[in-house]
This record gives structure tokens, sequence and C-alpha cells, in this order.
């Protein structure tokens, strides 16, 4: 248990930011799984709104929640997977 002032205030904002990174990383998640989905059923128009959705959240997480290579990894493949659909 923390006993210094300054502990406890660490303590307070490192659960905070787990809290927001936790959220960020479940939303990026979401996201994916929502291009992947459109991208199954082969609904191009839907494909491509939900990675437009997808790169903005994985972009805002990038270099907080994931490193920036990741991040732009992870758009790639998704726009790669939307761009083979005919």
């Amino acid at each position: 248990m923390a006993n210094h002032k300054s502990s406890k205030k660490r303590i307070l904002v490192t659960e905070k930011k787990n809290a927001v990174n936790n959220s960020r990383r479940s939303a990026v998640k979401t996201a994916t799984k929502k291009v992947l989905v459109a991208v199954k059923s082969g609904d191009k128009a839907a494909a491509t709104a939900a990675v437009r959705v997808a790169e903005s959240k994985i972009m805002k997480s990038a270099g907080k929640v994931m490193p920036k290579k990741r991040a732009a990894r992870k758009i790639s493949r998704l726009t790669k997977k939307v761009a083979k659909i005919a």
C-alpha cells in the first residue's frame, strides 16, 4: 500500500490511464472485427465505411496503446482485404 502522497497520486493516474488504454484497445478490436465481417459478407460499401472508422481508431491508439508500425501494418492489411472485394 502506498504511503506517500505522490505514490497515491500515481496509483490513481495509472488506474485512469489503464481504463483509457483498455477502452482504446477494445475499440480497435471491435472496429477491426466489423471490417472483417463486412469483407466476409462481400459488402464493399460497408467494408469501406468500416475501414475508415477502423483506421481512425487505430491511428488514435498508435504510439499509445500499440507501436506505430503495428498500427500501420493493421491498417494496411485491412485495406488490402477490402480492396480484394470484387
